[in-house]
């Protein structure tokens, strides 16, 4: 039997499986494409996204493929240069295109021991209390203890559980693809500069060798938007929009995409949950879709794991949906709330106007970015110390730093008064003494996600809360 079988290899099932088989998890990933996709959806990670991968020793690979940009301009295209005030270590955007994403997750998890079979496709499920049964497109039968959806938007796993989706169906369609452009780059910039001024969901921006991706409004919603346009398509609209279809030619890939604004009613179904797009879907604006779905797996893979490793508390699994389902309406709220600022009707564009005047004031900058770069995000762990629930940054030691601590997975109490024990955790654990000044509390426990799970000095609180994320004490 597989411990965990996860439908879907793009980036959120992909760093799923990293995660899981972080903790020997035995991981198998089906995904019905034989070939990964050349379609570059998103175009970076935002800063929590690049914690994450400092968090796991994943960051300097990721550096390596992807350029720097800094924070800023983020929120419904609204240019405004990056709050000086954001609580982070990686203050920076990391431009890097989905498939090298999707390829560094890939070559993570296969590293860590997970399977990754290709051209295999989900056609029925069925669960009872000891496992869940995958039926494949070919006949073939699996069994696997759980099994985690990330099989995107239209997701297979989700309309098989009979989860419901609410939201609102696409009412606008964008044409995204890449293709040679032969007019001269001054001219380009210049009429994308020009068209801009009132419609934000045009562009034409250089990728290299004379390449450009190209976005242009759709002229409608497509029977079947899973049929990719053609090259005359996108001619066509950029004459309507820019006067010119400056010449473009020889796509490397063409696509579309609406802005439907769906939430699935609940992430986990017994043995069966979602993650990603196939549990939320919204408009690309501010470029969170794959950060969400990377979080989500975060989130995920460690609970999952200690549940299958049997140590979990009695409703660690639950809190995968409580904590995550509430981040995913907020992407939501906000995404809604950034296209009605690109509309070019003349009310939204007041409201955007209003809004760009508003944004130099540091707080409202500073509140908007770290929505966008979730940032904000603060589960919600009962009262208690104003960290509680929160993300830790990055700070130096007294040895290193503290993302390099938690390469491994595990949770990490952080001490700085050297008195305190995780003794029968230790096995789930490590217990790190700094007494360094970076730290303004006097220990904290950090759960594998690097969220902040209890604050103080007394041992027997500590011992109270460990039980809360880590179960049982052993030994």
């Amino acid at each position: 039997m597989i411990d965990v079988l996860v439908v879907g290899g793009g980036p959120t099932g992909l760093m799923l499986a990293g995660e899981l088989r972080l903790h020997g998890v035995h991981v198998r990933v089906l995904d019905k494409e034989p070939e990964p996709t050349r379609v570059v959806r998103s175009l970076g990670l935002h800063v929590r996204s690049i914690e994450v991968m400092d968090q796991r020793g994943l960051l300097e690979r990721f550096l390596a493929h992807g350029r720097r940009y800094p924070v800023g301009g983020s929120f419904a295209a609204i240019e405004k240069p990056a709050p000086s005030t954001l609580d982070t270590a990686h203050g920076y955007v990391l431009g890097i295109p989905q498939p090298v994403t999707d390829r560094l997750l890939a070559e993570r998890a296969t590293e860590l021991g997970a399977e990754v079979a290709r051209g295999r496709e989900l056609a029925g499920l069925s669960q009872d209390d000891d496992g869940v049964t995958a039926e494949l497109a070919d006949g073939t039968r699996l069994r696997c203890r759980y099994l985690v959806g990330c099989d995107g938007g239209r997701s297979t796993v989700r309309r098989l559980l009979g989860v419901g989706f609410p939201g609102e169906p696409a009412a606008t369609e964008t044409l995204i693809g890449e293709m040679s452009v032969t007019a001269e780059p001054e001219m380009v910039a210049a009429r994308v500069a020009e068209v801009r001024r009132t419609q934000k969901r045009f562009g034409l921006g250089p990728v290299g060798d004379g390449v450009y991706r190209v976005v242009v409004p759709a002229a409608g919603l497509a029977e079947d938007r899973s049929v990719p346009p053609d090259l005359e398509e996108f001619k066509r609209r950029l004459r309507e929009w820019a006067g010119t279809d400056f010449g473009v030619h020889s796509p490397r890939w063409l696509s579309r995409f609406g802005d439907a604004t769906r939430l699935a009613e609940r992430y986990r179904t017994g043995r069966v949950l979602l993650a990603g797009d196939a549990a939320h879907i919204h408009p690309p604006v501010g470029g969170q879709g794959l950060n969400l779905g990377i979080q989500d797996a975060f989130n995920l893979g460690w609970k999952l794991a200690a549940e299958v490793n049997g140590w979990a508390p009695e409703d660690l699994l639950d809190t995968y949906h409580t904590e995550r389902h509430p981040v995913a309406a907020g992407v939501l709220d906000n995404t809604r709330a950034q296209m009605e600022l690109l509309s070019t009707e003349p009310g939204p564009r007041a409201v955007r106007r209003l809004l760009a005047e508003l944004m130099r004031f540091e707080d409202v900058s500073r509140d908007l970015t770290e929505k966008i770069t979730a940032l904000d995000v603060r589960y919600d762990l009962g009262p208690g110390h104003e960290l509680l629930g929160r993300r830790m940054r990055d700070v130096e030691l007294g040895r290193g730093r503290l993302y390099e601590r938690m390469h491994s997975g595990r949770g990490l109490l952080l001490d700085r008064t050297g008195r305190l024990l995780v003794k029968g955790w230790s096995d789930r654990v490590d217990h790190v003494v700094d007494d360094g000044d970076k730290l303004t509390v006097p220990a904290m426990l950090l759960r594998p996600d690097g969220h902040v799970a209890w604050v103080g000095d007394d041992q027997q609180d500590l011992y109270d809360r460990l039980p809360r994320w880590f179960g049982t004490a052993t030994g």
